[in-house]
């Protein structure tokens, strides 16, 4: 079965085409500065070079013909005809309390996706613009949402719920939702195959570190906390984002900024995080260069950044009354040494040793903990395609 894979943003376009029976990654590609000037699409088919062509792309409905035009090329594509592509999977950011699992998307879904568009006004309206190109490009292939928050809803009511009146849930489903449930459900459950114990037996602690990061206590198969919150914006320092926060921060940033609260999200969401912090870039390769060279700044943002990570599992291992794994992943997770030792040599009341020479490689699967070590700490790559994916191929198969 080949299942193509859909990440939709407001101005951009991700998308993957994947045999479900070998996990083979057949092409991919993305479409760049959708209703904008200069829109160019790059297409990497399987073993061979990438491919770029700029086109003007006025809407999302022209960016799903050039896809698929990529994928059948009689030349460069790897499909003959459309009809080869069994159905699509499509990431959704926010299913609200209404999705705890992947759904075959209809009507009922399109729907019960835009009642709960509010709780993330930049992804799910541009999300739903890709759902509906596809159904109009390809009538009659099933489409399925997959969702950032689904993994998340097992979480019980005292780790979801805020110290706020609870009118503010009840009527405006104020709680904490988290997002990256798809990398951390491919993640924990990648952990337990290395591990060779039953994913349903495990106390796995998933940290998902990238521009965006969060952390996750998977405690016997279901997600129990994570960081995130009703948006992006809580938990970890991350590479704009100033994670947790004393909420009177903002009504003394306005007074101080001299602006109203637009202005001080906008402070909160893209000038914070380690890009403020080190006031040199929100790239952690700039950050440990920086680090290396004794810059006060890139070292401040490293240390902050970490030390944030570090109480997040010491909590999660008191959530779950324990931990058999820590996994780290994404861009940071499997590409920093620095942050992961760093962490790493905080947990020696968890029983936890650092192999150096393990730790000191960069995105690949590995144990990196030592021999010795009480908890099996290990870099797990996550793959957010691969299980959009595999939960399109259980849901139409």
């Amino acid at each position: 079965m080949k299942i193509l894979v859909i990440n939709c943003g407001s101005s951009s376009l991700k998308f993957q085409l994947i045999d479900s029976e070998t996990e083979e990654v057949l092409g991919k590609g993305l479409c760049e500065r959708i209703g904008i000037d200069g829109s160019v699409i790059g297409f990497t088919p399987a073993g061979k070079d990438k491919i770029v062509n700029t086109t003007p792309m006025p809407d999302h409905n022209r960016a799903i013909e050039l896809v698929i035009e990529a994928l059948t090329d009689p030349s460069t594509g790897v499909v003959g005809s459309l009809s080869e592509i069994d159905a699509v999977g499509h990431r959704i950011v926010h299913g609200g309390e209404a999705f705890t699992s992947s759904v075959v998307i209809n009507d009922d879904v399109i729907k019960a996706i835009e009642d709960v568009s509010d709780l993330a006004p930049l992804h799910n309206p541009a999300n739903l613009i890709g759902v509906r190109a596809c159904m109009k490009a390809m009538p009659g292939v099933p489409m399925v949402a997959v969702f950032d928050t689904a993994f998340h809803q097992t979480m019980p009511e005292e780790a979801y719920l805020y110290g706020l009146p609870y009118k503010a849930y009840t009527d405006y489903k104020v709680r904490r939702y988290g997002f990256h449930g798809t990398s951390h459900s491919f993640v924990s459950k990648r952990a337990a195959d290395i591990v060779g114990k039953p994913y349903d037996s495990l106390k796995i602690i998933v940290c998902h570190l990238g521009n965006g990061a969060s952390v996750s206590a998977v405690k016997n198969g279901k997600c129990i906390d994570t960081s995130m919150g009703l948006t992006p914006l809580e938990g970890l320092i991350m590479g704009t984002r100033c994670g947790d926060l004393d909420p009177s921060v903002v009504e003394y940033l306005a007074g101080k900024e001299n602006t109203d609260i637009k202005g001080v999200m906008n402070i909160l969401n893209k000038q914070s995080g380690v890009f403020g912090l080190s006031g040199l870039s929100s790239d952690f390769r700039d950050l440990e260069d920086g680090y290396n060279k004794k810059d006060a700044g890139a070292t401040r943002a490293i240390m902050a950044f970490a030390y944030r990570v570090v109480k997040y599992i010491g909590a999660y291992a008191a959530a779950m009354d324990g931990v058999d794994c820590i996994c780290f992943t994404a861009g940071v997770g499997e590409n920093s040494p620095l942050v992961r030792k760093t962490v790493m040599e905080r947990l020696g009341y968890l029983g936890v040793t650092v192999d150096d020479e393990a730790n000191n490689t960069r995105g690949k699967e590995i144990r990196i903990s030592g021999a010795d070590s009480k908890v099996a700490v290990m870099v797990v790559p996550t793959n957010e395609e691969l299980a959009i994916a595999r939960d399109t191929a259980a849901l139409v198969k």
